[in-house]
C-alpha cells in the first residue's frame, strides 16, 4: 500500500481544459497525446466545460474527468449577442441580473477588457482543490479556458497550446497578449502558425515553440479495419473530405467545385465525414446545384478511417487551419491528396510531390482534381512518395516520450 502511494507521489499530476469531447481535431490531439504519456509517469484529468461529445468514450479509464459546475449558466452570455442575453434576462424578470450584465457588458467593451466578463462569471466558482504540476489551457481559442487556468488552478507550470491562426478568427488581441504573458510556455502546432502569433506579439517570442499534433499510424491502419465505409456500390471516383461541417473548413467550396467537376462530365462523387452547424447551409447549396446523389454528408463518425482506406482522392478544401490533423491522417493512406495552403500544409505536403496544394479557389481546385483523374502517372508517383515517406516517419514512442517531456 505504501509503495502504491509512493508510486503516486512520483507522479505529475496533469490536467488539460477543454472545451468538450467534440469529434474533432483538437480533441483527437488530445487523445493521442494522452495515448503517449506513460501512465506511470502522469497522472492525467481532463476538465471540461461540458459532458458532451462523441470521444467521451474513447478518454482512456485512467484519465481522471472533470466538469465546470455551473457553465450551463454561463454558456449563453459567452456565446450568444450580449443584446440578446440581457433581454432575454429582462423578459425573464430577472431585472437585477440583466442590468448588472448589461454594466458588466458596458465596461468589458469600453475598456476593452474581456476579463471583466469573466471574473463576473466566475466569481461565485472555487478555486479547484488539487495542485497540480501541469496545467494546460488545450482548447484553442476559448479566451475563458486561457483566464481560467491562469486564476482557477494552483499548477507549478502552466501551458497555453494554440490550435487555430490567430489571423483568422475572432481573436481579442489585447486580452491575449495579457494572458498568455501569464503562461510558462506557449505550443502551437504549426511554424507557420508559431510566426503569425509572432509576428503579432514579438514580446512572446521567448515563450512560445512549436508542437506538432500528435497521431498514431498503428492506431490509424488499425481503425481502418474496423467499422464500414462506403456502401452505395458507386463505380466511379470517390473524392473525401473530413471535418466539421463549417465555413472554416470549406465544404461550401467543395459544393461548388464538385457542380463544375459534374458539369464537365466527370464521374465523381464527394463525401463529406463530418456533422456541424453549417449542414443546413450546405444542404440548401447541394440542392442549389443539384448534387443530392453526388455529395454525400455522411455525417459524425469517430472511425473516419475505413472511409479514408477506400477513397480515391482525399481533399482539404479549408479556408484555414491550425495544422490539420485529417490531413495528416490521410497520408498514412497513400492516397492522392489535394489541400488548400493553409497553416501547416507545407509542412506535411510538398507540392507536386506528396500531393497538390492550392489556393483557397474554385478554379484552382477544379484544376487540381482535374490533374489527378487525368495524370495516372502523377497519382502513382503520389503515391509511391507519400508510402516512402510513411516508412520513414512511422511514430517512434520513445522519440515522441521525449519530446512529451521536454515539453512538460
Amino acid at each position: 500500500m505504501s509503495l502504491m502511494k509512493e508510486s503516486n507521489k512520483m507522479k505529475k499530476k496533469v490536467i488539460f481544459m477543454i472545451i468538450n469531447m467534440n469529434i474533432g481535431g483538437t480533441e483527437k490531439a488530445l487523445l493521442s497525446m494522452i495515448d503517449e504519456m506513460p501512465k506511470e509517469k502522469y497522472d492525467i484529468t481532463i476538465l471540461m466545460l461540458e459532458k458532451y461529445g462523441g470521444f467521451l468514450e474513447s478518454i482512456p479509464p485512467r484519465v481522471r474527468r472533470k466538469y465546470l459546475d455551473g457553465f450551463c449558466n454561463m454558456k449563453d452570455i459567452l456565446n450568444r449577442p450580449p443584446k440578446e442575453v440581457v433581454k432575454n434576462h429582462l423578459k425573464k424578470g430577472l431585472i437585477i441580473k440583466g442590468l448588472s450584465l448589461f454594466i458588466i457588458y458596458f465596461l468589458s467593451k469600453v475598456l476593452n477588457m474581456k476579463s471583466i466578463l469573466f471574473k463576473y462569471l466566475l466569481k461565485s466558482i472555487p478555486n479547484l482543490k488539487t495542485e497540480y504540476d501541469i496545467a494546460i489551457a488545450y482548447a484553442g481559442p476559448m479566451d475563458f479556458i486561457s483566464y481560467f487556468v491562469i486564476h482557477k488552478i494552483k499548477a507549478v507550470k502552466k501551458i497555453q497550446w494554440i490550435h487555430f491562426d490567430v489571423t483568422k478568427i475572432g481573436f481579442h488581441g489585447k486580452f491575449a497578449e495579457k494572458i498568455y504573458h501569464q503562461f510558462d510556455r506557449l505550443y502551437v502546432v504549426s511554424e507557420e502558425a508559431r510566426m503569425k502569433l509572432i509576428n503579432k506579439f514579438p514580446t512572446l517570442l521567448d515563450k512560445t515553440k512549436v508542437f506538432f499534433n500528435i497521431v498514431s499510424p498503428n492506431n490509424i491502419i488499425s481503425q481502418s479495419k474496423k467499422g464500414h465505409g462506403f456502401n452505395d456500390n458507386f463505380s466511379g471516383i470517390r473524392i473525401l473530405t473530413v471535418g466539421r461541417l463549417s465555413v472554416e473548413k470549406g465544404q461550401d467550396l467543395a459544393i461548388k467545385v464538385l457542380a463544375k467537376l459534374r458539369k464537365e462530365g466527370y464521374n465523381v462523387k464527394w463525401y463529406c465525414v463530418g456533422e456541424g452547424g453549417a449542414r443546413q447551409q450546405y444542404e440548401k447549396l447541394i440542392d442549389k446545384y443539384n448534387l443530392k446523389d453526388s455529395f454525400v454528408l455522411l455525417g459524425q463518425s469517430s472511425n473516419p478511417y475505413p472511409y479514408m482506406k477506400q477513397c480515391d482522392i482525399y481533399v482539404q478544401p479549408s479556408r484555414y487551419e491550425g495544422y490539420c490533423i485529417t490531413l495528416m491522417e490521410s497520408k498514412y493512406f497513400v492516397k492522392p491528396i489535394v489541400t488548400t495552403d493553409v497553416n501547416g500544409a507545407r509542412e506535411q505536403i510538398i507540392d507536386g510531390e506528396t500531393g497538390l496544394i492550392v489556393n483557397f479557389d474554385k478554379t484552382e481546385l477544379v484544376h487540381a482534381i482535374k490533374r489527378l483523374l487525368e495524370d495516372k502517372k502523377l497519382n502513382k508517383e503520389i503515391s509511391d512518395n507519400l508510402f516512402k515517406e510513411s516508412v520513414h516517419t512511422t511514430v517512434n514512442r520513445e522519440n515522441l516520450n521525449r519530446l512529451i517531456e521536454s515539453a512538460f
